[in-house]
């Protein structure tokens, strides 16, 4: 199939490219043919986010998202900032917040809604929104530019052999392909390895964030409280925080987030997650609740630094593809459908100019000219920061953000910078103090399994497993001889595990079926033998309210 524009992903990112491109298009009077994939069941059915969300980009995208009855709210009205000990809490002033951490004119949103409301939008305008096709590969013309993708084959068993439901998969051909896949994309990895996007750059950095939706009392309910710790139950060492969200209709978000460049192999962020909720400061938010929702996802959070190049021949990484997550803020989805929209105005002229598999240059000149830019960079050294320690981070952080604008200085006068990747962070058991997590109490703290039930994850079990090893041997005698399996801790959703043998030893089961496509483990494994491959399109979670 032949388009003008594919775009890989529909989240706000893919689908922000995909509606400015048809605006574009009818205000000019033209004809332009636009495709967009989705991997999930439906538009929003993997989109997990806290969130909340700054309208600037969706109101430049969508003037009128308010009468067309975007499901934007839930306004903040009181922000918190709390840091956490064991039993303590410390809030800090409102006068003392950084405006990084206030967020009045924002929205607390279920991000799925909002990319569901996004599909509706783009189809209206004429885009081919196809879900359940998960783009498999990318499609290279002779002359090494990209020339569009290829969907997964559908059908096949276990060893790799077609079934009797086998269904090849379709070449979409493309002028330019837009890859809007989220954090850590399968192809969008790949482009950036082949052709050498992040030379030159710091180490890209990534965290895990754990999300559920509680359906709360309504005598605990306050509607558009967004509240923010740091500390307890994480060590000083280790970057993580967490949000707590009162959206409408007495549900409130709450969530935990662990950098993955965390050193001791023992922590688990999943049983961190469930700690955290028993806080008091927490529990008297959630207590008498019900659990509603559950997932996780990995988080791009190296900011400018570590942001790749965006373009290469043929093609473009948008959103959190390439990392333009503002994590000072905790906050992508503006600048998904920003960097959507600069992106599709660099295709669209490039388009009318007759050109085609050339890069499309126009698209960094313009972020670099943009409001985004300035946001991004004045937030440059935030996660740099907290690689010296929180105690360090928090200072410099308050210097940086709440300070130097005071000051009247509009960016910082200094870079900070790292070198190493995450998974280099992880030291060998022995060295490490083991960790020991209360067993789930069944009202606020849960257990993998059935927390992975309340994503509604499910995958045809008859397929090639998708969670792929480059050595079968690694595992055992690395992983787990010197690291003590940390797979089996840092996969949110119980997918590795270390089981008895019939020879009496240990083997690694890789219950696949169980993935959230987090994609914490292609980049937390020690030793980078864990590469994830895209399932049979429409498997994976089924978020609801997410």
């Amino acid at each position: 199939m032949e388009y003008d524009v594919v775009i890989v992903g529909a989240g706000p990112a893919g689908l922000a490219t995909a509606i400015r491109l048809k605006q574009l298009a009818a205000e000019r009077n033209e004809e332009i043919s636009v495709c967009v994939l989705e991997k999930g069941s439906e538009p929003g059915a993997h989109i997990l986010s806290g969130a909340i969300m700054d309208p600037r980009a969706l109101t430049e995208l969508l003037p009128d998202w308010r009468e067309q009855r975007a499901p934007l709210t839930q306004a903040v009205t009181h922000d918190e900032f709390l840091f956490l000990s064991p039993q303590g809490a410390k809030r800090t002033p409102e006068a003392l917040l950084p405006d990084c951490f206030k967020n009045h004119g924002n929205y607390i949103v279920s991000l799925g809604n909002v990319v569901r409301w996004m599909s509706g939008q783009a189809e209206g305008l004429g885009v081919e929104v196809f879900s359940g096709f998960a783009a498999a590969g990318v499609l290279y013309g002779e002359d090494g530019a990209v020339r569009g993708v290829v969907t997964g084959d559908m059908g096949l068993g276990k060893d790799g052999e077609p079934t009797e439901n086998f269904q090849l998969g379709m070449e979409l051909h493309a002028k330019y392909t837009i890859f809007a896949e989220g954090s850590r994309g399968h192809l969008g990895k790949q482009l950036i390895e082949t052709f050498g996007l992040d030379e030159g750059k710091d180490p890209q950095s990534y965290g895990i964030g754990l999300k559920e939706v509680w359906e709360i009392e309504p005598q605990r309910h306050r509607p558009g409280l967004a509240m923010h710790t740091a500390g307890w139950p994480l060590d000083p060492d280790t970057y993580g925080g967490s949000f707590l969200y009162h959206a409408e209709d007495h549900k409130v978000y709450v969530g935990f987030v662990v950098g993955l460049d965390y050193k001791n192999p023992w922590l688990s962020p999943f049983e961190e997650f469930q700690r955290f909720k028993t806080h008091p400061a927490i529990r008297q938010h959630l207590e008498g609740g019900r659990r509603l929702s559950y997932g996780a996802r990995a988080i791009t959070a190296g900011g400018l630094l570590s942001l790749p190049k965006t373009v290469f021949p043929g093609g473009a990484l948008v959103g959190c593809d390439a990392g333009y997550l503002n994590v000072s803020r905790i906050k992508g989805s503006h600048a998904a459908i920003k960097t959507g929209m600069l992106c599709a105005e660099s295709a669209f002229e490039a388009l009318q100019a007759g050109r085609s598999g050339d890069e499309l240059t126009a698209y960094p000149e313009g972020f670099e000219k943009s409001w985004l830019f300035d946001e991004l960079n004045q937030a440059r050294n935030f996660k740099q920061w907290f690689k010296k320690g929180r105690n360090t981070a928090t200072l410099m952080t308050g210097i940086e953000q709440w300070l130097l604008p005071r000051l009247g200085m509009k960016r910082v006068p200094w870079t900070v910078h790292r070198k190493v990747a995450d998974h280099e962070n992880l030291l060998s058991a022995s060295q490490c103090s083991k960790i020991g997590y209360p067993k789930p109490d069944g009202k606020l703290s849960f257990n993998r399994l059935s927390s992975v039930f309340l994503s509604n994850t499910n995958h045809e079990e008859n397929q090639p497993a998708h969670l792929t090893l480059r050595d079968a041997s690694t595992p055992l005698r690395i992983n787990l001889g010197e690291f003590a399996g940390p797979e089996s801790r840092y996969c949110p959703a119980g997918v590795y595990e270390y089981v008895a043998d019939e020879g009496g030893g240990q083997r690694l089961q890789i219950n696949a079926q169980n993935c959230l496509h987090c994609k914490t483990c292609d980049i937390k494994d020690p030793t980078q033998n864990i590469v994830w491959v895209t399932p049979e399109g429409g498997g994976g979670p089924n978020y609801v309210g997410m």
